[in-house]
């Protein structure tokens, strides 16, 4: 495998990963501020990280999928979805202090729902991103044996 074939996979992830780090600072700082959102990264920097990583990875594994198949319509489903969960579950750890901005009673309590459990919460968006990391590398490297087998018999 040349390395000139993992640059691009690589700078995507990394791309992915910082872009999600930046939404979750973003989010948290427009709902309670700066501070908050930088001590909220500190009590949970573990699960933070972990989720940006494992959607980086995910999406380098999808930007080398769509190279070694050369294929353009290649599914993104997975890495929607896992990438919607790592967010969500990123998110989570600070969405009880949206109870000061929706005072409705309804939210109020489903926000007091996700703040209970924002550590499972966090479990869950890390085992989401497991099976897409899973998936996506599996699909990956078939697609690479295939490209091989192709070139070698061509």
């Amino acid at each position: 495998m040349q390395l000139r074939t993992l640059v691009k996979p690589a700078r995507a992830g990394a791309v992915a990963s910082f872009g999600l780090l930046a939404a979750y600072f973003l989010i948290l700082s427009l709902v309670s501020g700066w501070n908050f959102a930088w001590t909220q990264f500190v009590d949970f920097w573990y699960f933070v990280i972990a989720l940006a990583a494992g959607f980086g990875v995910q999406i380098g594994l999808y930007v080398y999928l769509k190279q070694a198949t050369r294929h353009p319509n290649a599914s993104g489903k997975v890495v929607a979805v896992s990438g919607a969960t790592s967010t969500g579950a990123m998110i989570s750890c600070c969405t009880h202090y949206l109870a000061n901005v929706l005072p409705v009673l309804g939210v109020t309590g489903v926000v007091a729902l996700v703040a209970q459990y924002q550590v499972q919460l966090f479990w869950v968006g890390l085992a989401f991103n497991l099976a897409g990391v899973l998936y996506i590398g599996r699909k990956a490297l078939e697609a690479s044996r295939h490209m091989a087998f192709m070139e070698a018999h061509s």
